[in-house]
C-alpha cells in the first residue's frame, strides 16, 4: 500500500513539474506584455499605470511573469513582486553573477528605445537563480520592462 502511494506521489510530483516546463514565459510573450504595458500608460497616464505595475495580482502579473518599471536612471518605479526595490537606484546592483544589467538596460532605452537585455535573477515562482531575459521599451521617461526565466 504504502509503494503504491510513493509511486502516486512521485507520478503527481512529476506531471506538475511537467505542467510548470510547459508553462514558462517565452521573451515573445514578455514583449507583448511590455507592448501592452505601454499602451496602458499612453491611454492612463503615468501616475495610474505606476500604480497598475505595483499591483502583485494586478492586470501585469501573470505566473512567473510581470511588468516592471525604472526611471531614466534605473530607479525602480514599479515592481510588483519586491516592492522593496521602489524608490532605489539599482544602477550599479549587478546581479549575482556580477553583470550591471541594470546600466545595460538604461542605456538600451536611452539609444534604441528598447530591446533584450539577458542576467540571472530570483525567479518568484520556483525561488531560484535562473538565466532570464527580459524585454525593455522606453516610454516617456520610463522604462518598461518585463522578463522571461529560461
Amino acid at each position: 500500500m504504502f509503494k503504491k502511494f510513493m509511486i502516486s506521489i512521485l507520478i503527481c510530483l512529476f506531471a506538475m513539474s511537467w505542467g510548470y516546463a510547459a508553462q514558462k514565459a517565452t521573451p515573445e510573450e514578455a514583449k507583448k506584455m511590455v507592448e501592452q504595458a505601454v499602451a496602458y500608460v499612453k491611454a492612463n497616464g503615468q501616475e495610474k499605470a505606476l500604480k497598475e505595475f505595483n499591483t502583485p495580482k494586478g492586470k501585469f502579473v501573470k505566473g512567473e511573469m510581470y511588468v516592471f518599471a525604472y526611471d531614466l536612471n534605473a530607479v525602480m518605479m514599479a515592481h510588483p513582486v519586491n516592492p522593496k526595490l521602489i524608490g532605489k537606484d539599482l544602477v550599479n546592483e549587478p546581479d549575482s553573477k556580477g553583470k550591471l544589467f541594470r546600466k545595460e538596460i538604461v542605456e538600451l532605452a536611452k539609444t534604441k528605445g528598447s530591446g533584450l537585455v539577458d542576467y540571472t535573477y530570483l525567479n518568484p515562482v520556483t525561488k531560484q537563480e535562473e538565466s532570464k531575459t527580459t524585454y525593455i521599451q522606453k516610454e516617456g521617461d520610463l522604462i518598461i520592462c518585463c522578463g522571461a526565466y529560461k
